[in-house]
């Protein structure tokens, strides 16, 4: 009895450590658009209140411009291409041939994401092809921001991360989470590892469907394109202001050594190599 005790009160007091070390009263010294304010240009840079791109002095012959999140850039140049990402190009998408499919189109939003973080086809001026902020501790530098020309090529897109209709987000195997899918989401069962991940971390990828049935990333996935350096929503049970960085949609603190946020965040998908699937769970500190 004495032993199930003392168990007992070192499972609380971990997970009163981990309350303790998360900050969720983060403030964030920075206006959180941080890199899209785009040089004092702001929210215009990106959503043009009149006239699509022609709104922002580009001329296009276009007629579905800014039909779509009021965009102000020429996306001309991305409408009917296929991208080849991840893994030797193992997950193709293929662009719209306009706007028309709308902003809640998962695909118009790679597009849309690609129309300045591209630097292949067209390069946004406005934009140096790497981050504002540096990778933090040990590495420093700055991170490549054009996918489609980081230095090794023009039109490689196989080093980077999957999305599209094919980079789905599986449950169950060896891989997955023990969760279930409806409507395109991930559930998580009461007593599931999920269930218990979720209380402990949370879960703050927005997940999406190109098919209606199947969750797949895309973009906003993982990034919120209009908080650079916080995130305000609920970490495990805990509701608040998180720190975050490169607009990454999540408690994410790469700066701390110390910290498991930053692999806590990649395995909300990755389930098949969090700690909780191999019977440990370290708090998110």
């Amino acid at each position: 009895m004495k032993r199930i005790m003392l168990l007992l009160i070192g499972v609380l007091a971990a997970a009163t450590f981990a309350s303790a070390q998360v900050n969720s009263n983060w403030s964030s010294p920075t206006d959180v658009l941080g890199a899209h304010l785009v040089y004092g240009r702001g929210c215009v840079a990106c959503h043009a209140p009149h006239s699509g791109a022609r709104g922002n002095g580009i001329t296009t012959t276009d007629t579905t411009s800014g039909d779509a999140a009021l965009w102000g850039a020429n996306v001309t140049p991305y409408y009917s291409q296929t991208f080849a990402f991840g893994d030797a190009g193992a997950y193709p998408v293929t662009t719209p041939a306009n706007m028309a499919a709308g902003v809640h189109d998962p695909t118009v939003g790679i597009m849309l994401c690609l129309s300045c973080h591209d630097g292949n086809l067209a390069v946004n001026g406005m934009m140096k092809g790497t981050t504002v902020e540096t990778i933090p501790n040990a590495i420093g530098g700055n991170a490549p921001t054009w996918l489609g020309n980081d230095g090794n090529g023009k039109g490689d897109y196989k080093n980077d991360h999957p999305v599209g209709p094919l980079a789905t987000i599986g449950c169950g195997g060896q891989y997955n989470w023990d969760c279930t899918i409806a409507g395109g989401k991930l559930v998580a069962p009461a007593g599931s590892k999920f269930y218990q991940f979720q209380q402990d971390y949370g879960f703050t990828v927005s997940t999406v469907s190109f098919d209606g049935v199947n969750p797949a990333v895309n973009c906003t996935t993982c990034h919120d394109q209009h908080s650079m350096t916080a995130y305000a929503g609920t970490i495990g049970t805990v509701k608040g202001v998180f720190q975050t960085m490169f607009f990454v949609r999540g408690y994410y603190n790469p700066k701390s050594a110390s910290s498991n946020s930053v692999a806590q965040f990649c395995r909300q998908c990755h389930g098949g190599e969090s700690n909780e699937m191999h019977n440990t769970n370290l708090p998110t500190t």
